[in-house]
């Protein structure tokens, strides 16, 4: 019994990386091949699959459990800044930064939030810094640095706004982890991420509302990768991990997370014929190094949201 539980928790956690790894590399196809408005798409993505994970939220439990959250001001108000501050920016910035270079890229510098979070919490002396913590940040700084510059100073492998909205995709997906834990503790989490998805997808469809797209130029293959991109790569990825916690420990769930990074370049490399220079594979193998390595030696880290 014990063994089929872990394989199920392993199949979750699988299953969930690789949509979310192969979700970036599928949007990057939309914006690329299709001119899909990175706008419109980020606010479709959240609304949809925001509206999704409350309705699975109804059906495990009662409707009563979503709309407790609104009942306390202070509750009310950490969730809508957690919605635009935490889950709309992170969203935006990934979608940005693959936008104007590749989710490769996106998806690795994403991954340099667990550094800024040591640091964040460094200088505010909520932690010291130890062996551990300076090796992660060595890694972190060699692979971006491999990944960014495919091992020549003279020039940048990516185009310099999409490095820009990398970083801040880090930024935001470091202040999402660290925001978001009391909010876990009080609620379950498909109702925190639920209505943060909600939240920033209204907010950012009085930018772009969703209803203003050249639905007649929509071919069958678009409907199907934005299908794709909404309900598996976003909806049942974060659904997934979420549900994988119920039957393996964080810090495997956290470890086999590290399949999303590698899934967007392998999707990107194979299925985009998009080039991945000798440095870069380096630089990827530190920054996935680096993660592996914070999972194994950092005990307590925040619990994330998604």
């Amino acid at each position: 019994m014990e063994r089929h539980i872990r394989s199920k928790g392993l199949l979750l956690v699988i299953t969930g990386a690789v949509f979310w790894g192969v979700g970036g590399t599928v949007s990057q196809k939309l914006f690329q091949d299709f001119a899909i408005n990175v706008n419109w798409l980020v606010t479709i993505r959240l609304l949809l699959a925001g509206i999704l994970l409350l309705a699975v939220q109804s059906l495990r439990k009662n409707s009563l459990s979503m709309i407790r959250i609104w009942k306390n001001k202070r509750s009310a108000g950490q969730i809508v800044i957690f919605g635009l501050f935490g889950m709309l920016a992170v969203q935006y910035t990934y979608m940005a930064s693959i936008n104007y270079g590749n989710a490769a890229v996106a998806t690795l510098l994403q991954y340099l939030a667990p550094v800024m979070i040591i640091v964040y919490l460094f200088f505010r002396k909520q932690t010291s810094f130890n062996k551990y913590d300076g090796m992660t940040v060595f890694l972190a700084l060699l692979g971006t640095f491999l990944l960014l510059t495919n091992g020549s100073i003279s020039e940048l492998s990516v185009p310099g706004i999409s490095i820009f909205w990398g970083i801040l995709s880090g930024v935001a997906l470091a202040f999402y982890t660290l925001y978001a834990i009391p909010l876990l503790r009080e609620f379950d989490s498909l109702v925190v991420v639920g209505w943060a998805m909600i939240i920033g997808g209204i907010c950012l469809g009085f930018i772009h509302p969703p209803w203003r797209a050249e639905f007649s130029t929509f071919t069958v293959e678009i409907y199907m990768y934005l299908i794709f991109v909404i309900i598996f790569g976003t909806m049942v990825a974060f659904w997934f991990y979420i549900e994988s916690l119920n039957y393996l420990m964080p810090k495997e769930t956290s470890l086999i997370g590290n399949l999303e990074p590698l899934s967007a370049v392998l999707t990107m490399v194979i299925w985009l014929s998009e080039p991945f220079g000798y440095f870069q594979w380096i630089g990827m193998t530190c920054i996935i190094g680096m993660t592996l390595f914070l999972s194994i030696n950092k005990k307590g880290a925040p619990k994330t949201a998604g």
